[in-house]
């Protein structure tokens, strides 16, 4: 056999024991429409998965800004932002974003796996030690993989502090989404401040889910428990969920975004974002800074979605977060549960391993301030009658 043939019947089998195991993603063809109300695969479907949690990816003043400066600038950034790829729209973003998060300085970047990838590794490697919420989204994971430092996975505070307590490690860096993105949940952060005072390590929170829609002004987890820069040194957060755009951020002392941008190395060697799009960044993030509506809208549904499902008897996992998962156990079952909801008009996400931990697959049901009332409760049904077929 040949090495190509080879190849194609290494990744045959692999992929054959996905399907086997319920493991198999396919992707699904979106046409364009409304926050909620979609086109998949030709089906008319309400969408009941999307991080467009405040319905941003829509609104006029985003897109107007989008198409303004695409006339201007053009379709992309053209290089990386430390050749030619820079422009005012980019060091404006940065200076809001520095200014809603409360911190010195901002640092914009093409994705939030990126962002991640070059914030651990340029404060750790070799020699330093990075401990990881059991929860952390992957590109965090990853992330701390490739920086070299030795890699910590913890479960809970005692669990981390009895890591801190005999790692010996030249650099110390905890890292934690503030809202986990799988489960809903809020992370612990002025425990974990706590901590990292005392055994003197920095703390990273990966914040894109919690920007936008809690907090102060939607300046998420980290204000709402009064934190600030000293004791959340580095902040990251996205474009892409809440402000209803693409690309990140990293936000902290001005040292560290000057360290990123000298050895990031997934700043330094990528084309900048687009202008177009760092434009309407800057659009949302003037909504959400000045208009709250869309924040107490998705609270009043969150609550309506919640209280519905403990009169319908559906076990929740506890979350005061637009994420609110229904954990279904084997990944057939959820997989299952997703199709028949597909048919009767509604897309929830099907969530399995390895995204979340085996024996936990489930429904991961996110609501919108685009959603309406009307909406959330047929959902509530079509959910009752699905699991009650045995899902």
């Amino acid at each position: 056999m040949s090495a190509a043939g080879e190849l194609r019947a290494a990744l045959r089998g692999r992929l054959e024991r996905r399907r086997r195991e319920g493991l198999y993603r396919s992707l699904r063809m979106r046409g364009p429409g409304p926050v909620t109300a979609q086109r998949l695969d030709g089906r008319a479907v309400i969408d009941f998965c999307s991080n467009d949690y405040l319905g941003l990816s829509t609104h006029p003043r985003v897109v107007s800004a989008f198409r303004e400066a695409g006339g201007r600038y053009g379709v992309g950034a053209r290089a990386a932002h430390l050749v030619s790829g820079h422009t005012e729209l980019h060091a404006e973003l940065e200076c809001r974003l520095a200014a809603w998060t409360g911190r010195e300085r901002a640092l914009v970047f093409s994705t939030g796996f990126m962002a991640n990838l070059g914030a651990i590794t340029t404060l750790v490697g070799p020699g330093d030690a990075v401990f990881q919420a059991r929860l952390n989204h992957a590109s965090l994971l990853d992330a701390g993989r490739a920086s070299g430092a030795r890699l910590y996975r913890y479960r809970d505070l005692r669990h981390l502090e009895r890591l801190l307590e005999r790692a010996g490690a030249r650099h110390r860096l905890v890292v934690t989404d503030g809202v986990f993105s799988m489960d809903g949940t809020l992370a612990p952060l002025p425990e974990l401040a706590a901590l990292c005072e005392r055994y003197e390590a920095w703390l990273m929170v990966d914040d894109a889910h919690g920007l936008g829609v809690l907090g102060p002004q939607g300046r998420g987890t980290v204000a709402l428990h009064g934190l600030g820069q000293d004791e959340v040194p580095v902040l990251m957060g996205t474009f892409g969920k809440a402000l209803g755009g693409f690309g990140a951020f990293v936000a902290g002392p001005g040292e560290l975004i000057e360290a990123l941008i000298q050895e990031a190395r997934s700043y330094v060697y990528t084309t900048a974002l687009p202008p177009a799009v760092a434009a309407a960044a800057l659009a949302a993030l003037e909504i959400v800074e000045t208009d709250p509506r869309r924040r107490v809208r998705l609270d009043a549904l969150v609550g309506r979605f919640r209280a519905g499902a403990r009169a319908r008897g559906l076990a929740l996992a506890e979350s005061r977060t637009p994420i609110q998962p229904l954990i279904l156990g084997p990944p057939e079952r959820a997989v299952a549960a997703a199709d028949r909801l597909m048919k009767t008009g509604f897309w929830v996400a099907a969530i399995r391993p390895p995204t979340v931990p085996r024996g936990t697959a489930r429904l991961r049901i996110t609501l919108t301030a685009a959603h309406t009332e009307e909406q959330v409760d047929a959902l509530l049904e079509a959910l009752g009658a699905t699991l009650g077929q045995g899902a």
